[in-house]
């Protein structure tokens, strides 16, 4: 067991019904800490393997370990349990647009801390600090821009202080300018110690990063 590893693909494949082969038979894993780029068309495969570490989606075959547990190996309260501790920015944002932005980020914690109302409304504003949404705080959710809703989407996804976050295209529907900034935000969480794994289908917005890209396509490696 190593513990440095703290995700694991061992031949996964996933098969949708109408036998629609979405990965088949990967293996890699991922260090604790590490920063991960998952590129390739869409279609490639990049979403369901967010949605199979999120335990969102189980394997079809092969294995799939986050922190050393197997997935497929216990129930699906316990794996709701996991993803509570896993930052999640999906391409479907979820913003609720009845309410402001602090009521959007601290809902998070409403549904899954056991803290008090001071502590979480402290939490809340450190995520949107880390973000630069703090001056946005009250605002509605249509008020804001494309990229300052990308950045909501992160605080949400960061606000219980998670130790893996996924992000899926996060940069799909912003300007270069804006995509930049994103990236930059999650190379700042990366610096403080969180294990990320960001899919992308454009690779000239990764530039120097100098960090590792897995490639896919049809469900594969490639390159």
């Amino acid at each position: 067991m190593n513990e440095n590893k703290i995700i694991k693909f061992e031949q996964a494949s996933k098969v949708y019904p109408g036998d629609i082969t979405a990965l088949s038979n990967l293996s890699f894993s991922v260090e604790k800490g590490e920063l991960v780029f998952l590129a390739g068309h869409s279609g490639a495969g990049k979403s369901t393997i967010l949605k199979l570490i999120a335990g969102i989606e189980l394997a079809s075959s092969g294995t799939i370990t986050v922190n050393n547990i197997n997935l497929a190996r216990i129930s699906q309260n316990q794996r709701t349990f996991i993803r509570q501790h896993i930052g999640l920015v999906f391409q479907d944002h979820k913003i609720l647009f009845d309410r402001d932005v602090f009521a959007n980020v601290r809902l998070a914690l409403d549904i899954c801390s056991n803290s008090s109302a001071k502590e979480i409304n402290a939490r809340v504003t450190r995520a949107l600090e880390s973000v630069g949404l703090e001056h946005k705080i009250h605002a509605r959710p249509e008020q804001l821009s494309g990229g300052e809703q990308q950045r909501l989407c992160i605080a949400r996804a960061i606000v219980h202080q998670p130790k893996i976050l996924l992000a899926d295209e996060p940069t799909a529907n912003l300007d270069r300018a804006n995509a930049l900034k994103i990236l930059e935000l999650f190379k700042n969480f990366h610096r403080a110690g969180v294990t990320l794994i960001i899919s992308a289908h454009d690779e000239s917005l990764l530039g120097d990063y100098g960090k590792r890209i897995i490639r896919l396509s049809n469900g594969q490696f490639r390159g």
